[in-house]
């Protein structure tokens, strides 16, 4: 195997955009078809996002092929991270500002080799917030990608439904060094 290079950016100049949409296009290839996993969409989420606090993306290659990559940014208590969530949390959670994870993804030929903690880690590396927090759709992989955030540290907190096309997720959170 060869050596894995993770690279950061701040800022999303256009191949950088280009490459995380090819990525994501083939990560999600088998929900393509579905409104809230079009390809589309995507980019209007990531141009959102990457206008945000905080913004920063990881890309992993192996040699010069995008194998995977991950995001997020910077949420604060009244962001609509917090209030699209199904109950109130408690303000320990949310008056801090904490790292929102809003995309991971690795192609298939790199899954199952522990890529993806690597880029994870990478992109919570030296962060300054309290906690990290993601959304996972508990069916994904049959409940093996919400078991794998939980074997990383990651608990449920709550239930979030992001947009009436957007399957119901679960909330889960995970403390930062």
């Amino acid at each position: 195997m060869t050596e894995i290079e993770l690279r950061r950016y701040r800022k999303l100049d256009q191949p950088a955009r280009q490459t995380l949409i090819d990525l994501y296009a083939d990560v999600r290839a088998p929900l393509l078809h579905l409104p809230n996993y079009a390809v589309a969409t995507f980019a209007e989420r990531l141009d959102r996002h990457a206008s945000e606090p905080g913004f920063e993306v990881v890309v992993a290659y192996d040699q010069d092929q995008p194998a995977g990559y991950a995001y997020g940014n910077t949420i604060e208590g009244g962001d609509r991270w917090w209030t699209r969530m199904a109950k109130p949390l408690p303000a320990e959670i949310t008056a801090t500002p904490a790292l929102a994870l809003k995309e991971i993804g690795v192609r298939i030929p790199w899954r199952g080799t522990g890529l993806a903690r690597r880029i994870h880690d990478c992109l919570v590396a030296g962060r300054t917030e309290k906690h990290v927090t993601l959304m996972v759709n508990p069916a994904a992989g049959d409940g093996k990608v919400l078991a794998l955030y939980e074997s990383w540290g990651y608990e449920a907190i709550n239930e979030v439904r992001p947009s009436p096309e957007a399957p119901p997720l679960i909330a889960m959170l995970r403390n930062l060094p």
